[in-house]
């Protein structure tokens, strides 16, 4: 008797899951944390003045 992790049901939910993860999930999850450090950057150089020497 096959172990329930090992199903037809079960392998088909676990590809689905992956696609989803690589297909839609960590492309967004790297697409905001990039554009959230770009912000934090651009945030703070309003404040504190673009890097380098003054003048």
């Amino acid at each position: 008797m096959p172990s329930p992790s090992t199903t037809p049901a079960s392998k088909a939910k676990e590809t689905r899951l992956f696609l989803f993860l690589v297909v839609c999930l960590f492309p967004l999850l790297s697409v905001a944390i990039v554009g959230g450090y770009g912000f934090l950057i651009w945030i703070l150089q309003i404040f504190t003045g673009p890097p380098g020497p003054p003048g």
